[in-house]
């Protein structure tokens, strides 16, 4: 007779910002890409990425057995991520301590969670600044397009 164990086995959670969930250009497991193809793809280039693996913003890259960096999808995905974070306006020193946080693991949650928070009301704040320029654009635009324009020279009777 054979027992087989029905315990549930609980998988730990799959941190949301190295998983973006989009469509990989190759499955895992077939996930290799060269500097250059990760630059076409992300639209960085060679130079940022290799300055982001630098300052520890990319870290553990893996490496070919000639020394070429191979990237993965993890890697895309979290390049996703941090071209997000940019466009928050975080300091990259922000993001580069956010990335040892990811690194040093599961034991940074809630300052990982902290920092998103955090931006996450710097973002929407600036979102609510950003609606009341629009509001003040429009009625200027509004005005230049109902303004009559006097005629330039002497007035025709």
């Amino acid at each position: 007779m054979t027992v087989i164990d029905s315990t549930p086995v609980k998988s730990p959670p799959v941190d949301a910002c190295v998983s973006a969930g989009t469509e990989h250009p190759r499955p895992d497991g077939q996930d290799h890409y060269t500097i250059s193809e990760v630059a076409a793809y992300t639209g960085l280039s060679a130079p940022t990425l290799r300055w982001y693996e630098q300052i520890g913003l990319m870290p553990d890259v893996a490496r070919s057995h000639t020394g070429q960096r191979r990237f993965g999808n993890r890697d895309l995905d979290w390049l996703g991520f941090v071209r997000r974070l940019r466009m928050t306006g975080m300091p990259v020193a922000d993001m580069v301590h956010f990335a040892e946080l990811v690194h040093r693991g599961e034991d940074t949650y809630d300052e990982r969670r902290e920092i998103l928070e955090q931006t996450r009301r710097e973002v929407v704040a600036r979102m609510a600044e950003l609606q009341d320029t629009l509001v003040v654009l429009d009625a200027k635009i509004n005005f230049y397009a109902g303004a009559r324009r006097v005629p330039e020279g002497p007035a025709s009777s």
